[in-house]
């Protein structure tokens, strides 16, 4: 079983390393966007335990998605950042560090110099997902 994930993982290259580690973002994202819970609604209307804003749900989910299910939240806020992710990283020759990511996620026009509530939540984020604070 092992040498099988081994081969798969060499087959599909890097896809494989930035799910791996997405998961853990991922986790950490709906942890510190909503403490995991499905039904709320932010301030500016941004919907799910990651809170999307609503123009952006509407671009990046299925027509038929439910904003409540932890499932088609996830691929729509993957989807989201996979467009994000990869102008990163056409910009800078890299994939975001777990800093980036974050601010990528909550301001990406502030991304060469968040805010101190970004820069804040953006290193949040970063030690939940090295696990420093756990």
């Amino acid at each position: 079983m092992r040498l099988k994930l081994i081969i798969a993982a060499a087959a599909v290259g890097v896809d494989v390393c930035l799910q791996v580690q997405a998961m853990d973002r991922w986790a950490a994202l709906s942890q510190l966007e909503t403490r995991d819970n499905d039904n709320v609604v932010g301030a500016a209307g941004e919907i799910s335990r990651f809170q999307i804003k609503p123009k952006l749900w509407q671009r990046y989910a299925r027509s038929d998605a439910d904003w409540r299910n932890p499932a088609e939240a996830l691929v729509a806020a993957q989807q989201l950042m996979k467009e994000r992710c990869a102008g990163f990283q056409r910009t800078h020759n890299r994939p975001p560090t777990d800093f980036e990511f974050y601010v990528l996620w909550n301001a990406p026009a502030q991304l060469e110099q968040p805010r101190k509530v970004v820069r804040e939540r953006a290193e949040r984020f970063r030690r939940l997902v090295s696990r420093e604070d756990r």
